[in-house]
């Protein structure tokens, strides 16, 4: 972030998933979708609506199949051209979530306002709902309840014990991510467990369903 060299990083990470995400589904591995993290300074160059454009023509993925990550205090830092840029890569087809939902103080006018398509809950509050906290429980509720009101998905992060994926389906949360569900795997890792039909939305931690 400092050195800028995460720019130049940012651009070979979109490209890199851009191309996996098509070669799986060549090979009809079911991943709907690819997700990327963008971080603060790519959000702040001109060149980021490019540098997404320009990896979703290199690899042929359909735009809609991608989702950029943004953090909230990336989106909180820098509200009018953060906003320009949002939209303009909106305007290319693609999704778009912001991560650490919960920590960045966002003000709810300025959520209202953003082309975002989910919302990830942040793995702290994820964490104290093991311990089924009444406050935690009314406060990652309140969050779902939002996303709802404002037609957009819930992601919840960290899920590592049962006891919280029941307390998340219980309040109505739409998707959860965690080693619950599976650690980081290699590319041919997820090829097999493809092959062995334990790859899917109950079971993969990045975007599994939790209805």
């Amino acid at each position: 972030e400092e050195t800028g060299l995460i720019e130049p990083i940012g651009r070979w990470v979109l490209d890199a998933a851009c191309l996996q995400a098509v070669a799986w589904q060549v090979d009809g591995v079911a991943i709907p979708k690819m997700s990327v993290n963008l971080s603060g300074r790519q959000l702040q160059t001109t060149a980021v609506v490019d540098d997404v454009r320009g990896a979703l023509q290199r690899s042929g993925l359909e735009p809609d199949r991608l989702m950029l990550e943004i953090t909230e205090s990336v989106l909180m830092s820098d509200t009018v051209e953060s906003l320009d840029r949002l939209r303009a890569l909106k305007d290319l087809g693609v999704q778009i979530s912001i991560d650490d939902f919960g920590t960045g103080y966002s003000s709810l006018s300025y959520l209202r306002r953003f082309p975002v398509d989910a919302l990830k809950i942040d793995k702290s509050f994820v964490d104290d709902l093991g311990g089924r906290s009444d406050d935690t429980y009314a406060f990652v509720r309140a969050i779902v309840q939002l996303g709802h009101t404002l037609r957009l998905q819930t992601v919840a992060e960290g899920i590592e014990h049962v006891q919280q994926w029941d307390a998340l389906r219980e309040i109505g949360c739409d998707f959860g991510q965690g080693f619950l569900f599976a650690h980081p795997l290699t590319e041919g890792e997820i090829r097999s467990m493809e092959t062995g039909g334990s790859l899917g939305h109950d079971s993969l931690g990045s975007g599994s369903s939790m209805r």
